[in-house]
């Protein structure tokens, strides 16, 4: 499936607001994480190795949450509790393309304004939204941040199922790290005050 015919993807449109920050500030951020030319080159090589298995990490990434009630109902009805199959759905296959975006450096200004989108569609204030559906209307914050682990740690072993050797896979590695911890950042920024974010 292409990007175009993804429900609900809207990186690069111009209804997706401009992000709140400047690119210098956004440069500063990449410094406090230590993302260098060298992680978007290694992200990029990364993208190639994570392509062909974007089915099987989903596998594990919808296994994690399914398994888990408390994150599973973030994707179910507000009334009936049951999860919307057809929402899960929709999101799988945005997550899939947040995968190749994620290795898709380098980030230009469309990718970091939908990075605050991302963080919109998760905060109360856009939530549900995108897919026009009756779900929880708000994931907590503490679970965007918990995420990065798993989501971190699962995606070693298919960097691993590549030709390439320890050191690079150990560099895409932390590439991955670096860009899921600048991302998990940006998203946050509804949660909280202007002032402290």
């Amino acid at each position: 499936m292409s990007d175009e015919q993804i429900p609900g993807y809207t990186l690069g449109d111009d209804d997706v607001p401009e992000a709140p920050i400047d690119r210098a500030a956004f440069d500063r951020l990449q410094q406090s994480v230590m993302f260098t030319d060298d992680d978007e080159e290694y992200l990029q090589m990364a993208g190639d190795v994570l392509e062909p298995q974007i089915d099987d990490i989903l596998e594990v990434w919808y296994g994690f949450v399914g398994d888990h009630d408390f994150l599973l109902e973030y994707f179910a009805d507000a009334d009936s509790g049951e999860p919307i199959e057809e929402y899960l759905d929709r999101v799988r296959e945005r997550f899939g393309q947040w995968i190749r975006d994620t290795c898709d450096t380098p980030y230009d200004d469309d990718w970091l304004d939908y990075q605050f989108e991302i963080g919109r569609r998760h905060h109360r204030m856009g939530k549900n939204e995108a897919d026009d559906v009756d779900a929880v209307e708000h994931i907590h914050m503490r679970y965007l941040v918990g995420f990065i682990y798993p989501i971190t740690a699962t995606i070693r072993d298919f960097l691993e199922n590549s030709d390439h050797s320890a050191e690079e896979v150990e560099k895409m590695y932390h590439a991955w790290f670096k860009s899921v911890t600048l991302q998990v950042t940006l998203w946050t920024y509804p949660y909280v005050p202007d002032e402290d974010w």
